[in-house]
């Protein structure tokens, strides 16, 4: 159980985001997943971490494609979010990339560290790392 009001009481499934825009071939298939589950009413969280935190940076997921003349990551996170995805930043690895909350693209995200990330992540019913 949450007792953090910004988390969802459940997570059915969690995907735990690592690669950035240094590997644009691997940013699309986490959001469709996310896409896909939330739009099957799933509690869907997307913890971003290390070079994933740098997709959260003002306009960086909008110049990552994962294909050359397809659509940005940025279309495929917008997507994740409008079906219910939720978006967690960790706050460790947003200092390490020199991003500050104020150069977030989307706001009102939650920002946590490992050790509070870990009880939300653990209780999730499936968990995929990309």
């Amino acid at each position: 159980m949450s007792n953090d009001p910004q988390m969802p009481e459940t997570i059915d499934f969690a995907i735990i985001m690592t690669s950035g825009s240094d590997t644009p071939k691997r940013v699309a298939s986490p959001f469709f997943l996310a896409a896909t589950a939330a739009a099957m009413e799933m509690n869907v969280v997307v913890y971003f971490t290390g070079q994933g935190t740098l997709l959260l940076k003002k306009g960086e997921a909008a110049k990552t494609f994962p294909k050359e003349g397809g659509l940005s990551a940025k279309h495929f996170m917008d997507q994740a979010l409008d079906n219910g995805a939720m978006f967690v930043a960790c706050k460790a690895s947003l200092d390490l990339n020199d991003i500050a909350p104020e150069d977030l693209e989307y706001e009102d995200m939650p920002m946590v560290g490992v050790a509070a990330a870990m009880p939300y992540l653990g209780m999730a019913n499936k968990l995929v790392t990309f």
